[in-house]
Parts: structure tokens; sequence; C-alpha cells
């Protein structure tokens, strides 16, 4: 009968624990991933999009909402309560910054902001 010596034997346990650490791992990035991408579709053909927000104290944000294809509302929202406090046309929209924001989209571009920055530092 072949036995091990102690030291091989924890190498082994070390190799396995390891292999089931990379293999967990593995498994929760691929899961990450699966749910992103779900939640990704969930949000697709929607009519309402938060085009602009700002917050004016903890509990209290001012809003442009796009509903549909071209109206927009400016809607107050407070601890309990939603406003409405106007409706804009997309003429009365400025644009965040004409090479990063696109109509219709509330975010910018990451490396447009960067490449604002650095200007700014220079």
């Amino acid at each position: 009968m072949l036995t091990l010596s102690s030291a091989g034997e924890s190498f082994f346990q070390l190799l396995f624990a390891l292999f089931v650490f990379v293999g967990v791992l593995a498994l929760t990035a691929f899961v990450t991933k699966w749910i992103a991408g779900y939640q990704k579709t969930q949000g697709l053909n929607r009519n309402l999009e938060i085009v602009e927000a700002i917050r004016i104290t903890n509990n209290k944000f001012v809003q442009i909402i796009r509903a549909g294809e071209d109206s927009y509302y400016v809607i107050a929202i407070g601890k309990d309560d939603i406003t409405l406090l106007g409706q804009l046309s997309s003429d009365q929209l400025k644009d965040l910054d004409n090479e990063s924001y696109k109509p219709g989209t509330a975010t910018l571009d990451f490396k447009a902001i960067l490449e604002k920055l650095s200007k700014k530092e220079n």
C-alpha cells in the first residue's frame, strides 16, 4: 500500500482548496455577467428615461424625464410626493457637451469626460 507523507498530503489539500476557490470565483463571475445581461435586456424598449437630475436637499430632487419620443417633463421629487413642475420641448433642453452628449441619453461618454478634464489641467 502506498502512503503519502504529511507534506505531500498537505500539498494536495492546498491544490484542491485552490482549485475549489478558483472554481467558485469563476462561477461567481459567470453568474454576475449573466444577471447583468438579463437586467440589461429587461431595461430595453422603455418609454421613460431620466434625462437629468439634480439634488436640492437630502430627500428632494428635480428631474427632467423623457416620456415617449419627444415629451419632456420637469418634476420635483420629495420624500412622500412627486410634483409636476412643467413641460419642456426638445428645443429647450441644453446639450451638456455637443461631442459626448446625445439627445435621449442621460450619460456622458467616459472618454470625453477624461479628455475634458485633461484639457482643464493643462
